[in-house]
């Protein structure tokens, strides 16, 4: 007999295996996940190809056996805080923080945040933008898994893992929905464990 809705999984981490409501398995196979996303050419500037996510977040299936994937990997790191980085970073936060019972927060561009923030200000390829996160948003020691949508040269990530360190928290493990591997991102990143689900 199925398990009450009532029933408390001994661990959440189960269901990556079980077939959900629908009759669907809460795993595919990366090669499927992949071909959710679709290639955008020319956006947002001339002679890029942009990754574009938003049907892989619009199946139902997928997108929890991304979550559910990704939130395998870190389960035992036991996460405080999922941090999420402006703007699909946000939705991939907050999924994984459900799935790992942790809280999550945002760190955003200026002038988003209501509260007082600290900010910091990194170099772009052409210029520099500025990231900003509220003061009391981490405390000290909190274990923080970093997340966002895609992983392209780094610096955004590495500006966010700044803000966190700031204030005190402890990053243990930064997670990727996609990677552009031929841009090398992770070199920024590699104090820290690196994590990308599909890779281009």
């Amino acid at each position: 007999m199925p398990p009450s809705h009532a029933c408390r999984l001994a661990n959440p981490l189960d269901l990556i295996a079980r077939p959900d409501s629908r009759g669907g398995n809460a795993i595919l196979p990366i090669e499927g996940l992949k071909e959710k996303i679709r290639d955008i050419p020319d956006f947002p500037q001339k002679g890029i190809l942009f990754k574009d996510i938003t049907p892989l977040l619009a199946d139902g299936k997928a997108f929890r056996a991304a979550i559910d994937q990704i939130a395998e990997r870190f389960s035992d790191r036991r996460v405080d805080l999922v941090v999420g980085v402006e703007a699909r970073g946000f939705i991939i936060a907050a999924a994984l923080a459900y799935r790992l019972h942790a809280g999550t927060t945002l760190i955003r561009k200026p002038g988003k945040l209501p509260y007082k923030t600290h900010s910091t200000t990194y170099a772009l390829e052409y210029g520099s933008d500025t990231l900003e996160i509220h003061q009391d948003a981490v405390l000290p020691h909190q274990r923080i898994l970093m997340a966002d949508d895609l992983l392209a040269t780094g610096g955004t990530m590495a500006a966010a893992i700044d803000l966190i360190t700031g204030l005190g928290g402890k990053v243990v493990g930064v997670a990727f929905l996609v990677e552009l591997v031929f841009l090398q991102g992770r070199e920024r990143l590699k104090d820290h464990e690196v994590f990308s689900l599909i890779q281009f």
